[in-house]
């Protein structure tokens, strides 16, 4: 259901898109999206939250087993993008259709967010107390740089020719650039 959710959402827009579409796209009937979800609002939320889960549960089990600082940053840059390779629907809805929706960003992105943020900033953090990053640099400002960079290179993949392989290439040189820019 929610993969059909995300061509519809990619194909129509957030507005534009109905849970008779949804439903319609997964090829069930429009009352069965209703046993899952209230709204095409929480259809939306479920896409956003297993994603950012996904994400979070790699920062939270596999990047402690790497031993530095950089090599975490890395990691955290190569699993954002590879999952997103050979999704460019994905990509395009989490780079534009939530956007479209602010009670989703206020209400449930938020919280999400914030903890993929805080992540990424005790990574900048943990190297700056091991010497590995500058200290002059803030964690959260450098976490909101590192999504920033990430945002920004997913949405213009998405819009464009979502060539593959494009976004393990460009996860390899912004890490490059990031960590040249964060060594002390």
């Amino acid at each position: 259901m929610l993969k059909a959710a995300v061509r519809v959402f990619a194909k129509n827009g957030f507005h534009a898109t109905r849970v008779s579409d949804v439903a319609k796209a997964a090829g069930v009937a429009d009352g069965t999206i209703y046993l899952y979800f209230k709204s095409k609002e929480e259809v939306l939320i479920s896409l956003f939250e297993d994603r950012v889960e996904k994400l979070l549960a790699f920062m939270s089990d596999e990047l402690p087993k790497l031993p530095t600082a950089p090599q975490r940053l890395r990691a955290v840059i190569d699993m954002q993008l590879g999952l997103l390779e050979g999704e460019r629907e994905f990509a395009e809805v989490v780079t534009v259709i939530i956007r479209q929706s602010t009670k989703l960003l206020k209400e449930f992105a938020a919280p999400k967010f914030t903890a993929y943020l805080d992540a990424i900033a005790r990574i900048v953090s943990d190297g700056q107390a091991s010497g590995d990053f500058r200290k002059d640099v803030s964690p959260h400002i450098a976490a909101r740089a590192v999504f920033g960079a990430l945002d920004g290179i997913t949405l213009t993949w998405a819009l464009g020719r979502a060539e593959h392989g494009a976004l393990g290439r460009a996860a390899t040189q912004l890490s490059d650039v990031l960590l040249r820019g964060l060594a002390p």
